[in-house]
């Protein structure tokens, strides 16, 4: 036999186990589902509430803002450590509002989770931006807090407060946190109008200040922001962003006339999305406003953002590894399986709801090949996969157990009620035990590009959870979870 048809009959043998492990896999969303929103309450920082459920977090840094003379006690850890990184987490929330107001009717008792989750973020970015002129752009020093393997209940790290305003501005993270008070207040509109009113006036005001005091955070707060969550597209794009859900939310024209304006001007890929890129997701976000009209930038873009994913697409961008897995430059890469997926979701039903096809060249995609392609993403990370190996803690029979999570790994206030210093939990994070605390519905930065996983705390852009991983995939499972 010949070398190609060796390589072939190689490459056949592998898509039939790929294709026989994901058929033998079939995977309960619902579960799923409930475990990816619990996450959210294992990264609460501040003042836990009765209710808690994942009873081995206790409260933590009580006195946040206080070098500054403000409340800001809660909010969410972003990831692995102890800081509140605003940039990533109102990603977050905005995504955690996105995935409510599209696939909310989905979830069922796990409603009531999802929507305390956002107003965990809402609230916390309400004390953020309660002062006029000035956003509180983070709190925690990221050098101070990397140095140290420390519980969040310990925590002895310097817990500054990051501040940008009219001389230091910062337009991206302002910006975003505009987006997640603007798309919440859709959420709560009819849960709690008067909330919801309250979000939108700040959003509207926040977005002022973010967009008439022009700079980038990377220059206002400096070693706080990089090289941790550096901007490094610029924050044209969250300018956007914030307008196109402002323009949701409230239906006046100058914020879509914002839109139309400057998205002209955006530079950047437009196949990007996350925490640090927000191009894809303008152009899905307000596809549905010009889904009827002819030669619409917004559509060609959202088309072409679909053309760069699929894999059968002659002008697919990303790589997808043996075992299906799609991937981007860059670490933690199940961050860009769980948005775009996300995002194929979502661009779906509007197709659907509109009775189009995407053509990329020659092929044409069905919103059903769009959901297609974002459930074999989704079924991956949940276990379809050669390893056979869930990338959501907890989830299946396997899963990894040495996530790279300082609260995780270390003995809850529970068992150990000592203190733990800054380097009391270097053997910990050493160890080659699983980690102590099971943080239910965490999903980790997930394998490399030929479907290998390396279970240790020390690989970090393999084994760190983060929020904004999570986000997006609340929204997916909930519409798998509702059979579709």
């Amino acid at each position: 036999m010949g070398g190609k048809s060796m390589m072939k009959m190689a490459v056949l043998m592998l898509l039939v186990g790929v294709t026989v492990v994901t058929a033998a896999m079939p995977h309960d969303y619902g579960d799923a589902l409930t475990k990816s929103i619990l996450f959210f309450e294992g990264q609460r920082s501040g003042k836990l509430p009765p209710n808690q459920r994942m009873n081995w977090r206790k409260d933590s840094a009580l006195r946040d803002g206080s070098d500054i003379g403000m409340n800001m006690v809660g909010g969410y850890y972003d990831a692995g450590d102890n800081v509140k990184f605003h940039f990533p987490m109102a990603f977050t929330t905005t995504l955690l509002a996105w995935s409510i107001v599209e696939f909310g009717e989905s979830m069922g008792s796990d409603l009531e989770h999802a929507l305390e989750a956002l107003r965990w973020g809402t609230d916390y970015f309400l004390k953020a931006t309660s002062k006029p002129g000035m956003v509180v752009a983070q709190v925690g020093d990221p050098i101070s807090d990397h140095t140290c393997w420390e519980r969040p209940e310990d925590m002895d790290t310097l817990r500054t407060t990051y501040v940008v305003n009219q001389t230091h501005p910062g337009s991206e993270v302002s910006a975003e946190i505009a987006a997640a008070l603007a798309a919440s207040s859709i959420v709560f509109k009819n849960k709690d109008n008067r909330y919801s009113r309250v979000l939108l006036q700040r959003a509207s005001q926040v977005f002022d200040f973010a967009n008439n005091y022009q700079g980038s955070y990377n220059e206002s707060i400096g070693r706080g922001a990089c090289p941790f969550y550096c901007d490094f597209n610029g924050y044209h794009d969250e300018l956007i962003w914030g307008a196109a859900w402002l323009s949701k939310a409230t239906q006046e024209p100058k914020y879509w006339d914002y839109v139309v304006k400057n998205i002209a001007t955006l530079g950047g890929s437009i196949f990007e999305f996350g925490w640090d890129s927000k191009h894809s997701g303008i152009n899905i976000l307000v596809s549905p406003k010009v889904m009827s009209s002819s030669g619409s930038s917004f559509i060609t873009n959202a088309d072409s953002f679909v053309c760069s994913l699929l894999p059968e697409s002659p002008t697919k961008s990303v790589t997808y590894s043996p075992g299906g897995l799609m991937f981007k430059p860059g670490g933690s890469n199940l961050q860009h399986a769980t948005a775009l997926s996300f995002l194929l979701i979502v661009y779906s039903r509007y197709l659907q709801a509109a009775n189009r096809s995407v053509h990329c060249g020659s092929v044409v995609a069905t919103p059903s090949r769009l959901v297609e392609v974002a459930k074999t993403q989704v079924d991956y990370i949940l276990g379809s996969n050669p390893s056979g190996l869930s990338y959501m803690v907890g989830y299946g029979l396997k899963f990894p157990q040495r996530i790279h999570h300082r609260g995780s790994s270390l003995p809850s206030m529970s068992t150990f009620h000592g203190h733990i210093g800054c380097h009391d939990g270097n053997s910990y994070l050493a160890t080659k035990m699983p980690n102590q605390n099971v943080l239910v519905g965490a999903v980790v930065g997930g394998p490399n590009n030929n479907d290998q996983f390396l279970d240790s705390r020390l690989n970090i852009s393999q084994s760190e959870p983060a929020t904004y991983l999570n986000a997006p995939l609340v929204g997916a499972l909930a519409f798998f979870k509702g059979g579709k």
